[in-house]
């Protein structure tokens, strides 16, 4: 069954709004919820609101394996399974450059390690086990969860590249991706189930989810310069470059990247390509748009959370705005 789900925290509303806000998509044919974490809230916070309003499943999407210890990370999955029992996903990763060093004090070393590594400490830890853990990136002496979950908790992680994408495929239960086309999804799911299939696991018990950026302006000079910067700011981050390059982009974006590393940020925005434009942000009618998620489904998403924007500036618009699109795109909406 493919599903359709909200990327929350959704723009425009507060936390506490986000129990009805939730209500309302739940009604819709909405089936999940999954938080992102950047630069605004963290990213078990909203599922606390969605999951306890709701009988939505919730997930993370992504918390940052850096940026909370393993024994950290453990407690708050279980403090959301407890919320939740049986209907939560925990979603890990490794981030990216700015938010680890820049924003937190850390070393963006090794993440496919770490991300294996904290996948195997919390499949044991949120078991109940008393866990002695010693990594090539990090130990923990004898943890353990005095309230383990009552229900097993998924474990996905976020991938983008082949190596990370091999750990989805090797330790976890899905797979989430991000900032990509619906005709780059085969290339991605392929190195997954190749390294499940690989250590013994059956690729198609591995979920595949992905956020996909919906935006919902009409077409114009200002809808087009947000969407832009949207993907000027992501696809200048080293990881998200990197991706790019492998997806085949490199010829098309190199302009852009060319103008960046010289500070020209305008030029930098002006350089990216239209068609870059219309393969990584979904835009259109509602019609359109639902036919563009419809296609990331049919190239091997299970479960997509659609990432509502808008750079409309007036906060009472935009809510009718986000609220509207919602409303059309709820798969059970006729």
């Amino acid at each position: 069954m493919k599903r359709w789900a909200l990327s929350v925290p959704v723009d425009g509303f507060t936390l506490a709004e986000h129990g009805e806000l939730a209500r309302e998509a739940e009604r819709l044919g909405f089936s999940d919820a999954w938080s992102l974490e950047v630069d605004g809230v963290d990213c078990f916070a909203p599922l606390a609101v969605v999951a306890l309003t709701t009988r939505l499943r919730v997930g993370t999407a992504i918390a940052n394996v850096y940026t909370r210890g393993p024994a950290t990370l453990a407690l708050s999955a279980a403090g959301i399974a407890d919320i939740a029992p049986g209907r939560f996903c925990l979603g890990i990763g490794s981030g990216s450059q700015p938010v680890v060093e820049a924003w937190n004090g850390g070393a963006f070393a090794r993440p496919a390690t770490r991300v294996r590594e904290t996948a195997q400490f919390l499949r044991r830890a949120l078991a109940g086990e008393r866990v002695v853990f010693r990594g090539e990136t990090f130990a923990v002496d004898g943890f353990r969860l005095t309230k383990p979950p009552v229900a097993p908790v998924p474990i996905h992680i976020a991938a983008l590249r082949p190596g990370m994408l091999r750990v989805a495929g090797e330790v976890g239960d899905g797979a989430i991706l991000n900032w990509l086309a619906a005709d780059d999804v085969p290339k991605s799911v392929a190195v997954v189930h190749e390294a499940a299939a690989r250590a013994g696991r059956d690729p198609g018990a591995i979920e595949i989810t992905a956020r996909l950026l919906v935006n919902i302006d009409p077409p114009g000079p200002a809808a087009d310069t947000a969407v832009r910067r949207h993907v000027t700011a992501y696809l200048n981050v080293p990881v998200y470059r990197a991706f790019h390059e492998w997806l085949g982009r490199a010829a098309a974006l190199g302009p852009m990247w060319d103008a960046w590393g010289r500070g020209d940020r305008k030029g930098a925005v002006a350089a990216v390509p239209e068609k870059v434009i219309d393969d990584l942000i979904i835009r259109g009618s509602m019609d359109e748009i639902r036919a563009h998620v419809r296609r990331y489904l049919a190239a091997g998403i299970d479960t997509a959370f659609l990432s509502f924007s808008t750079a409309e500036p007036d906060p009472v618009r935009k809510r009718q705005l986000v609220l509207g699109a919602i409303r059309a795109l709820g798969p059970g909406t006729p």
